[in-house]
């Protein structure tokens, strides 16, 4: 059992890095991380709402601002993602899987510029780092879907799905 020492202070963000699957399972274990949710941003919805133009598969997620920083979170992401790929990660390809990092926080958004900035190749790296425009929460069959079904397929490596799994 951890206990916490002060109050905790949380920030949430939205990332993207390829089918929203494995990127779930992947945030979920990192140290700092109290919440995930699946979701698509900053798309548009079609006249039916159940289909979506221009999103991102994404997660939001909440995290311990403490224990978590936007430059460790981006070189977690990097574990995960070819930051240097255009609408595709693994066999996944088109537009909704693309990476990126969303926030309605502008700070989050200078930090991690400067985080890609900093980064050897930094010219070639094909992350977007947008504000938030819109969020819309997955169904739920693909919510914590590769907790539920570990099966599954998925574009990550099981070993690290599961690289940062804490002990319940």
């Amino acid at each position: 059992m951890v206990m916490q020492k002060g109050p905790v202070t949380t920030e949430t963000i939205y990332l993207a890095g390829g089918c929203l699957w494995g990127v779930q399972e992947f945030v979920r274990h990192l140290p700092g991380v109290l919440e995930t949710e699946a979701g698509r941003a900053n798309g548009t919805s079609n006249s039916t709402g159940r289909e979506y133009d221009g999103y991102s598969e994404c997660v939001r997620m909440v995290y311990d601002l403490t224990q978590l920083t936007i430059g460790r979170l981006l070189e977690y992401l990097f574990e995960i993602i070819d930051p240097y790929s255009i609408n595709q990660q693994g066999p996944d390809v088109g537009k909704k899987y693309r990476t990126g990092i969303y926030s309605h926080d502008p700070t989050h958004l200078s930090e991690a510029l400067a985080w890609l900035r900093s980064q050897k190749n930094s010219d070639r790296i094909a992350v977007e780092v947008l504000p938030l425009t819109n969020y819309v929460r997955s169904d739920e069959e693909h919510q914590d879907r590769l907790k539920r079904y570990p099966e599954d397929n998925c574009h990550l490596p099981k070993e690290l799905l599961h690289k940062y799994k804490r002990c319940s």
